[in-house]
């Protein structure tokens, strides 16, 4: 017989993770909503300014002695908001990750232009080159599978709001494959169109359903689109379609 789940109890606000809004929280997992800017994990630059630096030091409750910790399940681009999950143990770790593939994720993003296939799905073989930039080939040998579809939200004369479903989750998969597609995401810098001004990211992991790794229940997790999305939205539109 399974041992019943023993009540959360919440952290004081006193060591609440500054500018990482706690979605859920519980024994097994915590579930944030990452800003754009921030990195999921360190590079060889930045050590501290994490979601997991942040979120380790918060679940220690500020006794850096603690044994209390937080396990990688995935990641987001630095230039990536939204919905990411941490296990608080080894266990519910290794569950999540080998039951990813089976989890829905949504995004949302906001591209330049006019999309002329309003529901469409894009597969390609996607492959790295020496600049660790992803790009498609047909080759199957030499690039991984990867399928990405997307639907359009609403349009201005200038860009359009795409609601994205992730079926395969290879690095940089829908900014490579919306720039081959011919609608660069909004601020990519990299897979995109150089622009004036430091304009963010338009790409946003608006929503996240897995199953808890201890009630094997359902759960979905959601984070609203950020200000910035809406502010690009703001011209005249093409048409307006409802989610």
């Amino acid at each position: 017989m399974q041992e019943k789940l023993k009540p959360f109890k919440k952290t004081a606000k006193r060591h609440q993770p500054k500018g990482l809004p706690i979605l859920y929280e519980d024994h097994d997992i915590i579930v944030v909503n990452k800003r754009c800017g921030l990195l999921t994990i360190s590079n060889d630059n930045v050590k501290e300014n994490t979601a997991y630096y942040i979120l380790n030091d918060y679940v220690r409750k500020g006794n850096y002695k603690s044994r209390n910790r937080v396990f990688i399940v995935h990641r987001l681009d630095r230039d990536t908001s939204g919905v990411i999950v941490f296990a608080k143990n080894e266990q519910s770790k290794r569950y999540l990750q080998d039951q990813w593939k089976n989890f829905s994720k949504t995004y949302y993003a906001v591209v330049h232009g006019i999309l002329s296939k309003k529901e469409n799905i894009i597969t390609s073989y996607l492959t790295e080159n020496s600049a660790h930039k992803m790009y498609s080939i047909n080759d199957p040998q030499k690039g991984k599978f990867a399928k990405t579809g997307y639907k359009v939200i609403t349009e201005t004369k200038k860009y359009s709001l795409l609601e994205i479903s992730l079926f395969t989750g290879r690095k940089n998969q829908i900014r490579a494959h919306l720039s081959e597609h011919g609608n660069p995401i909004v601020g990519d810098r990299r897979y995109g169109e150089k622009e004036e001004g430091s304009r963010k990211l338009a790409l946003h992991a608006g929503n996240l359903t897995i199953s808890h790794p201890y009630t094997k229940k359902d759960m979905t997790f959601n984070a609203e689109i950020p200000t910035y999305f809406k502010t690009m939205m703001k011209g005249p539109h093409i048409k307006n379609k409802k989610e």
